[in-house]
């Protein structure tokens, strides 16, 4: 299930998306790949959509050293989990991102000239992708996914989902104001049919 090309290696136990880059050294132009499909730490995404925790993760990256640290780039791909924000159907799907992401080696120029949420840093030779995966996926995911285009979403007086409701679903809704109205229509009705 899981595979690793060209020598990039798990260094930190504690996150399977912390990749070991001591072989790339800090020689400028070195490069290595990996593909390999890894378990989702956590769930990962919005509220009413995201990655499952131990979902499958795809990563297909390149890890190139450059002058001022490790320069990430490639997809991440992994099936999603949710509920339509219209009719709260369960939903499934897939997310896919593009990630660039340079992790500052210890010393460099970037990392004396920028803030640590700015630009990931290498530590102890290991870049952690989590954190920039969990904020491309949650750009990338819909802030109210539904199940189709055209859901029409839930009967506001009881709740049925409409696309499951029988053809004319509708209620008799007597607006509260004119409630009492109708109480005295019964009321002359009754007297009449006495008299």
């Amino acid at each position: 299930m899981s595979r690793t090309r060209a020598g990039a290696t798990r260094r930190n136990p504690r996150s399977v998306l912390a990749l070991d880059v001591s072989r790339l050294g800090r020689r400028p132009g070195s490069m290595t790949t990996v593909t390999e499909t890894v378990a989702s730490p956590s769930r990962i995404g919005l509220d009413l959509v995201a990655i499952d925790k131990d979902a499958p993760v795809e990563l297909d990256l390149r890890l190139e050293s450059v002058s001022e640290g490790v320069l990430v780039t490639g997809t991440v791909s992994a099936p999603t989990v949710g509920v339509c924000s219209r009719c709260l159907t369960p939903i499934t799907g897939t997310v896919s991102i593009d990630l660039t992401e340079l992790f500052a080696y210890p010393d460099s120029a970037t990392e004396e000239t920028t803030e640590e949420d700015e630009v990931g840093r290498v530590v102890d030779d290991t870049v952690d992708l989590e954190q920039p995966i969990v904020d491309a996926v949650g750009l990338e995911l819909p802030l109210s996914p539904v199940c189709s285009p055209d859901c029409p979403g839930l009967c506001q007086h009881c709740g049925v989902a409409l696309a499951d409701a029988e053809p004319g679903h509708s209620h008799e809704v007597i607006d509260p104001r004119w409630a009492k109205l109708a109480d005295l229509e019964v009321a002359d009705t009754t007297r009449a049919q006495d008299d």
